[in-house]
């Protein structure tokens, strides 16, 4: 798959119901532990400036780490059309130059660990950037979603059966396989912090197969509704199709 068409189709699912919501939702879940006051953050492997983009609305100064030269143009003409600074560093996160350590206010891990060979050292790179009282955001898809997916929306319960005892998983958008965990997982990695925060994002929408459903905006507003109602209630966020993970430092 050429660059152009992964842009192309991760593009189209940021703008579809589900993408849109997963943003939501976690600028929703994010807001309950951000300073009113404006302050640093550090979206490492950011791609198009997404979620930074949102925080950025907020009054907070943004830092955008990727390696993609195409992602970080992309994140140049976004914040560009609504007027607002944005730092845009292109660098693995493996090798991070020195310009880009120090200590910030809110670190973003976003979508990234389930491409990552060494994600817990990607974690701690991550924890060794925030500042004292500042906070790690990480999210990633959830391991114990992929047997329902597969169950309810594949129809297919031997599928489902065979997931319970891989970690495997393959990524159209991208056409690569990615390893999938938990949020106990993560939060085994990092060391120094305290959770402050266990949220699901996409607690149903990933299990409704009607998708032409969730393009009626009265409908798509109930979702949301209740997307973000069940976002921190257990035992929702064990089966939502991500985890959010919100630690202090």
């Amino acid at each position: 798959m050429t660059f152009d068409s992964a842009t192309r189709q991760w593009r189209e699912w940021q703008q579809s119901p589900w993408g849109r919501l997963r943003y939501t939702q976690a600028e929703a879940n994010l807001a309950r532990h951000l300073p009113s006051t404006p302050s640093k953050v550090l979206d490492l492997a950011g791609g198009d400036g997404a979620d930074a983009l949102r925080l950025a609305r907020r009054g907070h100064h943004v830092t955008v780490v990727d390696q993609s030269t195409e992602m970080l143009a992309e994140a140049e003409r976004s914040f560009a059309s609504e007027g607002l600074p944005v730092r845009l560093v292109r660098a693995d996160l493996a090798e991070l130059p020195e310009d880009v350590r120090g200590e910030y206010d809110v670190v973003l891990v976003h979508n990234v660990i389930q491409y990552l060979a060494d994600p817990a050292a990607a974690l701690r790179t991550a924890v060794s950037l925030v500042a004292p009282g500042g906070v790690l955001s990480v999210i990633a898809i959830n391991r114990h979603s992929e047997p329902l997916r597969k169950a309810t929306l594949g129809l297919d319960p031997a599928g489902a059966l065979a997931a319970l005892d891989t970690d495997q998983a393959r990524t159209h958008t991208f056409d690569t396989t990615l390893t999938q965990y938990t949020a106990d997982q993560v939060v085994g990695w990092l060391d120094g912090c305290a959770v402050l925060g266990h949220y699901g994002i996409c607690a149903v929408t990933g299990y409704i197969a009607d998708n032409s459903r969730k393009h009626d905006p009265a409908f798509f507003a109930d979702l949301e509704r209740l997307e973000l109602a069940l976002a921190d209630r257990m035992p929702y966020p064990l089966i939502a199709r991500f985890f959010h993970v919100v630690a202090g430092r």
